[in-house]
């Protein structure tokens, strides 16, 4: 794997950039958050191993603005807080996973090892257009239009809106989009499917179309299609 560090500790980047490189991964390092945020910017890289306390920009400002950016390189966030809410705020802003400090090099590795197999394992994109009445999605230009309106998302918000598309109709589980939009099964994770559903319902309220996806109380969520039921009986 191309990978880029941005770590500040001189302690903590020579060890995993001795012991990565001794992997056979390829590395480039930055100590300082603007700099990496350039370097991953102008160049492509698998996965990011990113810090989050940097000077320069902090660890959380540099994965928002590289999802908003559209960077898609994992990224492995590196943090000394481990709460719940920390968690939910990393996921929110495009973390793809996180590792507590101090962490074992093994499970550095193996977390490194299951980002690069989640995206080897997902499908191949196949151009699509979804359809849910007014609620149109072409999954290829990544193109999102309500009523004739087109809505600008982050990558992830794109990603959990063309699932709940996907499977319009149907009463999906926190633990189900979790483990298809974010790979993850973790039950306490489960707070950022609620994060990010508020943001899609934001997105649609201006249109008056807030109430498309629906909350079903201790279940999960579904994507309402206003379309008409060809089967129904007329009137």
């Amino acid at each position: 794997m191309k990978l880029l560090l941005i770590e500040d500790e001189e302690r903590i980047a020579h060890f995993l950039l001795r012991g990565l490189r001794e992997e056979g991964h390829l590395l480039v390092w930055e100590r300082d958050g603007l700099a990496g945020y350039d370097a991953a910017l102008g160049q492509s890289f698998d996965a990011i191993i990113l810090d989050l306390m940097l000077p320069g920009m902090n660890g959380r400002e540099i994965c928002q603005k590289l999802r908003e950016a559209g960077v898609r390189s994992k990224i492995l966030m590196l943090t000394a807080m481990a709460t719940t809410a920390d968690l939910v705020k990393g996921f929110g802003l495009g973390a793809d996973d996180y590792l507590t400090k101090p962490f074992a090099f093994d499970e550095l590795t193996a977390r490194l090892q299951a980002l690069a197999r989640r995206g080897e394992m997902a499908p191949p994109r196949q151009p699509r257009a979804l359809q849910a009445g007014d609620l149109h999605f072409d999954t290829e230009a990544l193109i999102v239009t309500l009523n004739g309106t087109q809505l600008l998302m982050t990558s992830l918000e794109y990603a959990l809106l063309e699932f709940l598309m996907q499977e319009k109709g149907k009463v999906l589980s926190r633990s189900r989009i979790l483990q298809h939009v974010w790979g993850a099964s973790e039950d306490p994770l489960t707070n950022v499917v609620d994060v990010y559903i508020k943001r899609l319902r934001r997105h649609f309220a201006p249109l008056g179309a807030a109430d498309r996806i629906v909350t079903i109380r201790g279940r999960g969520y579904r994507l309402h299609d206003p379309a008409p039921n060809p089967n129904a009986p007329e009137a």
